[in-house]
C-alpha cells in the first residue's frame, strides 16, 4: 500500500488518480490503517486529499478522494488533530450544506455530494472536534433547507438517508442543539411533514410526483423509503426524549405529537415490500412512540368508516384497531427470536412500554388487548409459563431477574386484568405473581383498581376452566390431579412429630441466615418474623382473603 499512498502524496494528479482507484480497491473494508502512523504518511496524506478536493481543476479526482477520506476516517487514530473548520467546511460544500438558497442547495454532481455526505458521517461519528464544529456551522440548516426539496423525485434517496444519518448523529451526540433544531428551524414540524409524505395512500393532498415518489408505488413502502423513515424517526426520537416525563407541555406542542401519532399509526398499517423491512420500521415506530404523552395514544385508533372491509378481529367497539394489532404482531414476533436475559431489555423494554402507556390511556385498547394477550382460559392443564403463546412466553418473564422487563410485564398483566388480585391468580399463577403482590402490598388480597376501571364486568369462564376449577392450584395456575395424603395412616402423634421436624428446620435455617421467613403483614407486604410458630398465626386469615378473591372474567 506504501507506493499507492506515496504517489497520491506526491500531488502529482495523473500518478494520484491511478493509485487512488488501487488504494480504493484494496481498501474497501479495510478499517487501520496502521502504516500512516509513521513519518506523517497520515497528515500529509489528508492535506494532499483537501488539497485535490478543494481544487476545481481537479475536479476528476473529486469522488476518489472523497471515497479515500471516507475509508481513512473510520480510523479514530489522530482524526481530531487532523480536522479544521476549513476542512469540513469544505466538505460541507461539495455537499452542498453552506448555502441557504434552496436553488443552490441542489447538489450538481449527485456522486460528489452522495460521498461528502459520507465522509461527514464517519467524521461525526468518530470525532468529537467534528461534533463541535457542525453543530455551530450551517450544516444543520443546510440540511433542513434541503428537506424542502425532498418532494423533487430527481433528488436522490442517498443525499436524503445520508442528510438524515448525519442529523440523527449531532442530535444523538450533542443534545444543546436539540432545542435549536426543534424550534428556531422548526425540525418537528418539517420532518413529520416528509414522514407523512411518503405514506402510501395516506388521506391527504397528493402532488403528481407523489403519487410515484422516487420511482416507487405509492401502494407498498420500498426498501429505500424505509431506510428514510428510519433515519427521520431517529432524528425525531432525538428530539422528543423525555416528552412524557415533562409537564409543561403546551397545547400547540401537543397538538404536534397528536399529529405525529397519527403519523405513526399510518406507518404501522402500511405495506411494505420486504416484511424483514416492516420489522425495522415498527422497531423504530416504537421507540418513538415511548416517547409520546399518553394523551396521544388515543391517536392509534380511529373510528371504523362505513361499509369498512377490515377483518373482524381488527374491529372493536366500532373502532379499527390496525395500530393496536400491529403492536401485538410486534410483541409476539420478538418471542420468535431466542430472547435471553442478556438482549430482553433491547428486545421487550420498548414494545412493552408503549403497550402498557396505550393500556393506561383507553379503555378499549386495555379491552381489545386483554382479549389478545389473556383470551378466555381453556388450557388449565398446564401452568401459565409452559406453552407457546404471547400469554405464555409473559408468564415466563414474572420471573426474570431482569427487573425493568419483569416489572412492565407485571404491570401489563395487572392492568389487563383491571388490577384485580384474583384474576391476576387465574391468568398467571400466585407464585408468578408474587413479586408484584409483595411490591404493591397485595400478598394479602385487595383490589387496588376499584373505581378506576368500567364495571361491565361478566363471567366468561370457558367450559373447560368451570370444569376444571375446583381442582387448580392457584400457586401453580393449572389443574393439579389429586394427590395421596402424606398424612395418611399417620397417627396424631406422628403427625405432630413430623411436624416439628420441620419447624426445627426452618428454625435452624433462619438462625444460620440461609433464609429469612416472613408473614404478611396489615399493609399486604412481607414482614420478616423472629419464630417460625408466628407463621400459624396469620395463616387462617391470608386463606380466607384469598378465598374470597374475585376470579371472574369480566
Amino acid at each position: 500500500m506504501s507506493t499507492e499512498i506515496e504517489k497520491i502524496i506526491s500531488g502529482n494528479q495523473k500518478e494520484a488518480g491511478e493509485a487512488l482507484q488501487v488504494f480504493l480497491e484494496n481498501n474497501a473494508k479495510v478499517f487501520t490503517f496502521s502504516e500512516l502512523n509513521k513519518n506523517d504518511k497520515r497528515a500529509n496524506l489528508w492535506k494532499v486529499l483537501f488539497d485535490f478536493i478543494g481544487n476545481t481543476e481537479a475536479s476528476h479526482l473529486h469522488v476518489s478522494c472523497l471515497a479515500a477520506i471516507r475509508i481513512l476516517s473510520r480510523e479514530k487514530t489522530g482524526l481530531n488533530e487532523l480536522l479544521t473548520e476549513e476542512r469540513i467546511e469544505l466538505l460541507l460544500q461539495h455537499a452542498c450544506l453552506t448555502n441557504n438558497n434552496v436553488n443552490q442547495n441542489a447538489p450538481k454532481d449527485y456522486d460528489v455530494a452522495a460521498e461528502a455526505l459520507k465522509c461527514l458521517c464517519n467524521i461525526i461519528y468518530n470525532s468529537s472536534v467534528a461534533v463541535a464544529i457542525c453543530s455551530k456551522n450551517k450544516c444543520i440548516a443546510g440540511i433542513m433547507d434541503r428537506t424542502k426539496q425532498y418532494k423533487d423525485p430527481k433528488l436522490p434517496m442517498d443525499i436524503k438517508i445520508f442528510d438524515m444519518k448525519i442529523l440523527f448523529l449531532i442530535t444523538a451526540l450533542c443534545s444543546e442543539v436539540r432545542p435549536r433544531l426543534k424550534e428556531e428551524l422548526h425540525g418537528l414540524k418539517y420532518l413529520i411533514e416528509i414522514l407523512e409524505y411518503m405514506i402510501p395512500n395516506c388521506d391527504q393532498d397528493k402532488n403528481e410526483h407523489n403519487s410515484d415518489i422516487d420511482g416507487y408505488s405509492n401502494k407498498s413502502l420500498s426498501d429505500s423509503q424505509i431506510d428514510l423513515m428510519c433515519e427521520i424517526l431517529k432524528v425525531l426520537f432525538n428530539l422528543t426524549v423525555h416528552t412524557d416525563k415533562r409537564s409543561d407541555i403546551d397545547e400547540e406542542e401537543e397538538a404536534y405529537y397528536m399529529h405525529l401519532v397519527t403519523v405513526l399509526r399510518n406507518l404501522l398499517v402500511s405495506e411494505t415490500q420486504d416484511p424483514n423491512k416492516r420489522l425495522e420500521l415498527h422497531n423504530h415506530i416504537i421507540n418513538l412512540l415511548t416517547n409520546m404523552p399518553n394523551s396521544c395514544y388515543k391517536e392509534l385508533i380511529v373510528p371504523l368508516k362505513e361499509n369498512s372491509n377490515i377483518p373482524k378481529n381488527l374491529q372493536y367497539e366500532e373502532q379499527n384497531m390496525e395500530a393496536i394489532y400491529q403492536l401485538f404482531l410486534f410483541l409476539k414476533t420478538r418471542f420468535t427470536n431466542d430472547v435471553t436475559i442478556k438482549n430482553q431489555q433491547d428486545l421487550l423494554s420498548p414494545v412493552l412500554t408503549v403497550l402498557l402507556k396505550g393500556v393506561n390511556s383507553s379503555r378499549i385498547i386495555r379491552k381489545y388487548l386483554r382479549l389478545n394477550i389473556l383470551p378466555p382460559l381453556r388450557d388449565v392443564h398446564n401452568r401459565p409459563e409452559q406453552g407457546s403463546t404471547l400469554r405464555n412466553h409473559l408468564c415466563r418473564l414474572l420471573t426474570t431477574p431482569m427487573t425493568n422487563v419483569r416489572d412492565l410485564i407485571a404491570d401489563l398483566l395487572f392492568i389487563l386484568c383491571k388490577e384485580n388480585v384474583g384474576r391476576m391468580i387465574k391468568y398467571t399463577g400466585y407464585g408468578n405473581a408474587a413479586g408484584l403482590f409483595a411490591q404493591r402490598g397485595l400478598l394479602g388480597g385487595g383490589r387496588p383498581g376499584e373505581g378506576l376501571y368500567s364495571s361491565d364486568s361478566e363471567n366468561s369462564d370457558t367450559e373447560e376452566y368451570r370444569e376444571h376449577k375446583h381442582g387448580i392450584n392457584p400457586v401453580i395456575g393449572c389443574y393439579e390431579p389429586p394427590h395421596p395424603s402424606p398424612f395418611e395412616n399417620m397417627t396424631e402423634e406422628q403427625k405432630e412429630y413430623e411436624a416439628m421436624k420441620l419447624v426445627n428446620l426452618m428454625d435452624d435455617l433462619t438462625r444460620k441466615g440461609i433464609v429469612q421467613p416472613c408473614r404478611i403483614g396489615e399493609d399486604g407486604r412481607p414482614q420478616p418474623i423472629e419464630h417460625v410458630l408466628q407463621l400459624q398465626e396469620s395463616l387462617p386469615q391470608q386463606i380466607r382473603r384469598n378465598i374470597s378473591q374475585d376470579d371472574s372474567d369480566g
